[in-house]
């Protein structure tokens, strides 16, 4: 099979091959663990059970995960073996399952997800950089989307992510999430039990993008629409050699970002305080909750 599930359409023979993603179908995974430092409504007090899968079709020059994303670092499990690492996640008692950079493992997902009952919410946690018919053999099987919006003008999403065309699936992919999951939902405890929240990653220099991205969001979805300015970034990768965004955000930048996006009337807003920009909050990828299935080998 050529592969065209995202927007690449790079066409790999993946069973054989890596594709542009830089894996082949088989999952790879770099770390199992509760994660404790998403939104509020995602990590709770028990935490997140993240299950960060290897390589990315989007591949941008400033991705905090780069060894996992760039690399493609991980090891390989099968379809029993993944649904091991949910079992041994919830276990733990994590307030959901969340998938991590997943998209071109999508139709792998769907099958493993349909044989999986998960007694938790199920959550996809993406790039936005996907196709909406490729989100369509998820319905029903995904509860919780939690896609970035990184971008909305062609000109950085070519530079940073080499995406002219990042918002056009963008767009039309959170539109197809939206009408699959509806509105977030919350537990008498304020954890998500379904529905959809929309990310968007401030960048130095490019508040604009931000500013953009929610007043599309603004107009094309209900207020009560759950929204996480991040003001986590970190120059990471090829990142700290690409002016401007080889610096941290400044408090400038997000305090004009923050006031402009209130003004738009959301109800349901998250923002992050200085120190999210810290490299002690990206996770170690040790192969965590991965190494744990060496007696199913």
């Amino acid at each position: 099979m050529n592969c065209r599930i995202c927007p690449r359409n790079c066409g790999a023979e993946r069973e054989k091959n890596t594709g542009v993603c830089s894996v082949t179908e088989k999952f790879r995974v770099a770390r199992a663990a509760p994660h404790f430092w998403e939104e509020p409504f995602i990590s709770g007090t028990k935490g997140s059970g993240t299950v960060f899968f290897s390589g990315c079709n989007l591949g941008c020059v400033f991705c905090q995960n780069f060894d996992v994303s760039h690399r493609a670092f991980g090891k390989e499990i099968s379809d029993v073996q993944l649904m091991k690492v949910f079992d041994a996640l919830i276990e733990k008692g994590v307030h959901n399952l969340n998938l991590v950079t997943p998209t071109h493992y999508a139709p792998m997902l769907a099958k493993v997800l349909k044989e999986y009952d998960s007694p938790v919410p199920v959550v996809w946690n993406s790039s936005g950089y996907e196709k909406a018919e490729t989100l369509k053999m998820l319905e029903g099987l995904v509860d919780i989307y939690l896609p970035d919006i990184k971008y909305f003008d062609s000109a950085p999403a070519l530079k940073y992510s080499n995406a002219e065309n990042y918002f056009e699936f963008a767009s039309s992919a959170v539109l197809e999430m939206y009408r699959q999951v509806g509105n977030l939902e919350t537990d008498e405890n304020g954890i998500a039990k379904k529905g959809l929240a929309i990310r968007h990653m401030v960048l130095p220099g490019n508040i604009s993008q931000a500013v953009k991205v929610f007043t599309w969001v603004s107009e094309n979805l209900p207020p009560e629409t759950y929204i996480s300015v991040m003001r986590q970034y970190t120059p990471y990768g090829k990142a700290v050699d690409m002016p401007p965004i080889n610096r941290r955000l400044s408090a400038r930048e997000y305090s004009i970002v923050k006031e402009k996006i209130l003004a738009l009337g959301f109800e349901n807003c998250f923002f992050q305080s200085k120190d999210s920009a810290e490299e002690n909050f990206i996770p170690n990828f040790n192969l965590e909750g991965v190494d744990l299935l060496q007696n199913f080998w």
